[in-house]
């Protein structure tokens, strides 16, 4: 923009007053840079102990969590099948069980004629 364009801008522009800085303007600043935080402070600060607790704690339950849905080992399983005792049994001790279960039978039954005797 030429100043032939435009004269009163320019003439106003003419009339303003100049920015003047003070005196000790430089070593303000460099006191103000010097007060701030440094990177070291920031990092410090996230390791104390009121931010570190719950911190940690939060990262332990998100990786619990984690593990607990990635592991199907850990997972929770039912009770029923494992309270049947013959699924339990070799296929060597069935007759076995079978014979304890006549031989109960029997003593049932031993037991009931014992008792219409008296």
């Amino acid at each position: 923009m030429k100043r032939e364009d435009d004269q009163q801008l320019w003439d106003l522009l003419g009339h303003s007053v100049e920015p003047k800085l003070p005196p000790l303007f430089a070593r303000n600043v460099l006191r103000q840079i010097r007060q701030e935080p440094r990177w070291f402070e920031h990092v410090r600060s996230w390791l104390r102990l009121r931010r570190l607790v719950p911190a940690s704690g939060l990262a332990v339950a998100v990786i619990a969590a984690i593990i607990f849905a990635h592991n199907p080992s850990l997972r929770l399983k039912p009770v029923a099948a494992e309270s049947d005792p013959v699924a339990k049994i070799d296929a060597q001790d069935y007759e076995v069980v079978a014979d304890l279960d006549e031989l109960l039978a029997s003593d049932e039954n031993n037991l009931w004629d014992e008792d219409s005797t008296l």
